[in-house]
């Protein structure tokens, strides 16, 4: 971020909420776009919604509300889960909340709950081994850049250990993973070139209220159902926006 201020760009678009943290820490004086933050105003990305009131602005992700509805499809599809690891990266600052979220929900379903965290890559395979010797009945992703990059990892990983895994984006069942759940990434990079537009054209980032996702999918691995032993629930089937056969 210090090298694309030295560069003076008119405007950074950064693609993840750690991203943008970075570049408000670089400059308070650029632009800055953020893609996908997970929680803008709890993690201090912006004063308000409605009022960004600094340089940066963008689209959210509402997290925390899907976070809830991720466990909710996750006991929809596998009904006897009761007892669930959640993957969460504890240098992220808006974990604290989404950790919050989960627990909160997961104690309504009567859902046990048991946070691992993973800080580097090089700490993923030290947490496999905790979890298979935890034998939970399901794995839970939270919204990390880093563990989506090895998204392959850990779905080959839950397969390959009997564990129906809820993500939070399609990517992790395209890789093997049983479900993910979330916002349309492809259409929040649309709505942020919209951003850079109006920015470019003289708008400030203060006046652009950060704009709540529209488009959410949910995607199911059929393939991955059967390695499982599971039948995933017609009703459910048909809610999907893809599966994969």
């Amino acid at each position: 971020m210090a090298k694309l201020v030295g560069l003076k760009v008119d405007v950074i678009v950064a693609t993840s909420t750690p991203a943008a943290l970075a570049a408000r820490e670089a400059t308070r004086t650029i632009p800055i776009v953020f893609v996908t933050a997970a929680d803008p105003v709890g993690s201090g990305l912006v004063a308000s919604i409605a009022r960004p009131g600094g340089n940066v602005t963008g689209v959210s992700l509402l997290a925390p509300e899907i976070v809830a509805r991720q466990l909710q499809l996750l006991k929809e599809a596998v009904p006897r889960t009761s007892q669930v690891v959640v993957l969460s990266n504890p240098t992220n600052r808006y974990d604290a909340s989404l950790l919050k979220e989960v627990e909160a929900t997961a104690r309504s379903m009567a859902i046990r709950t048991r946070v691992m965290g993973v800080a580097r890559p090089d700490a993923l395979e030290g947490v496999f081994s905790a979890v298979a010797k935890d034998r939970p009945d399901a794995l839970f992703v939270l919204f990390d850049p880093m563990m989506f990059n090895h998204r392959a990892r850990i779905a080959e990983f839950a397969i390959k250990n009997h564990l129906p895994l809820m993500a939070p984006h399609r990517e992790y069942a395209e890789a093997g993973g049983l479900m993910a759940y979330g916002v349309d990434l492809r259409d929040n990079y649309r709505r942020a070139a919209g951003y850079v537009d109006k920015i470019l054209k003289g708008a400030r980032p203060a006046d652009l209220p950060v704009e709540q996702p529209t488009k959410f999918e949910l995607m199911i691995n059929l393939k991955s159902a059967s390695a499982l032993g599971l039948t995933i629930p017609g009703l459910l089937r048909q809610r999907a926006d893809a599966v994969i056969e």
